[in-house]
């Protein structure tokens, strides 16, 4: 008699947790469209003053057995969980987000694949200050099998006194340089209305860190075809990050791909501090390819080759890296420049890692 009363009371409990997970899952259901509802008028998704009232409701009508406060901890529980659905929800609305498209993006730049699974590199001079300048590092990366030219027409810097760089003159000897070289230019651009202008002369839209939330230049990018490669600001979150994206998806442009440039921290052994972290939490949350830009996150030249070698082995699909000539005399940034020698042994240890593998490298003899 006794494990027949034991069965029967089991079995409605049974029946009990089925009535629960159909009750919480309908909870679910109108806290997602509670969610949407304030989404659409702009209201922020956490309610402490709706969370305390219920909470109340919940003390004003407990019967027990429980204590209130146990009922109330698992209450916070399934609140904690609904706010979470709706920001998941969110998420998924996302253009960018993984889960609205679960294949990686390729973005074709000058027949050459990005996010294919190739790593590459894209190197050059912080700012564009001559044509025999430019000349040298493009026949250096030429011959290295590097395919990408970076380079600075439009110099956003922290002081007004620094130079700015040559504006169309510098996206003018970047294109000539490009085209004599067979390269691709990757350029900054920092005034939305001069998208249409550089289209002509980059294969590639910079936008920098300092003008990750820029809207209208964001937006700007995103109503060309032109493949925008988007730094993280200086003290964004991944969140905003992956928001900053959003906007250029948005428009219509789907070629973006993200940039790593280090945050800013406490730390002051390095320019900034590199979130190595981000890489595969971009990866995983994104469809979009992930550089890491070695140069501005250290500011170090001892530091590009270690830091290089961890965005590669964490999952990168480039580095980005400054080349110049002569960086003693450059008019930006010299300190964390690498010279063409200082490149070479840069690429060559890098293979010798066996973490990259150029496609295009000249051939000896």
């Amino acid at each position: 008699m006794g494990n027949e009363q034991l069965e029967e009371l089991r079995k409605e409990l049974d029946e009990v947790n089925l009535q629960l997970v159909e009750l919480i899952n309908e909870r679910a259901k109108l806290a997602k469209e509670i969610g949407r509802v304030k989404s659409a008028q702009g209201l922020n998704r956490f309610d402490p003053v709706r969370e305390r009232k219920m909470l109340d409701m919940i003390s004003e009508n407990n019967k027990g057995p429980f204590e209130t406060s146990t009922l109330q901890h698992i209450f916070k529980q399934i609140f904690k969980a609904s706010l979470e659905l709706q920001e998941d929800d969110h998420r998924k609305a996302l253009l960018v987000s993984r889960k609205k498209q679960a294949d990686d993006t390729v973005v074709v730049i000058n027949g050459e694949r990005v996010g294919d699974g190739q790593q590459r590199l894209i190197a050059g001079p912080c700012s564009v200050e001559s044509y025999e300048q430019v000349d040298a590092v493009a026949a250096a990366l030429k011959k290295q099998g590097v395919k990408f030219l970076r380079g600075g027409a439009f110099k956003p810097r922290t002081s007004p006194y620094d130079f700015q760089g040559l504006g169309e003159e510098g996206l003018k000897i970047l294109r000539d340089v490009a085209d004599k070289h067979g390269l691709a230019v990757i350029s900054e651009i920092v005034n939305p209305g001069d998208i249409p202008m550089a289209v002509n002369y980059v294969d590639v839209i910079q936008i920098g860190a300092r003008n990750m939330q820029n809207f209208e230049l964001l937006k700007a990018a995103g109503s060309v075809d032109t493949p925008v490669l988007l730094k993280r600001g200086l003290s964004a979150t991944i969140e905003e990050f992956m928001n900053a994206a959003e906007y250029i998806l948005s428009k219509g442009n789907k070629n973006v791909m993200l940039c790593e440039r280090g945050i800013r921290t406490y730390e002051k052994a390095t320019r900034n501090t590199l979130d190595i972290s981000a890489v595969p939490i971009l990866k995983q949350e994104t469809h979009l390819p992930v550089f890491v830009d070695v140069t501005h996150s250290t500011g170090r030249r001892d530091l590009l080759l270690p830091t290089a070698k961890a965005a590669l082995a964490i999952g990168a699909d480039g580095v980005m890296a400054e080349v110049h000539p002569d960086p003693a005399v450059a008019l930006s940034d010299s300190a964390q420049q690498m010279d063409i020698d200082e490149f070479n042994d840069f690429m060559a240890k890098l293979e010798e890692s066996g973490l990259y593998k150029p496609q295009h490298k000249a051939v000896k003899g």
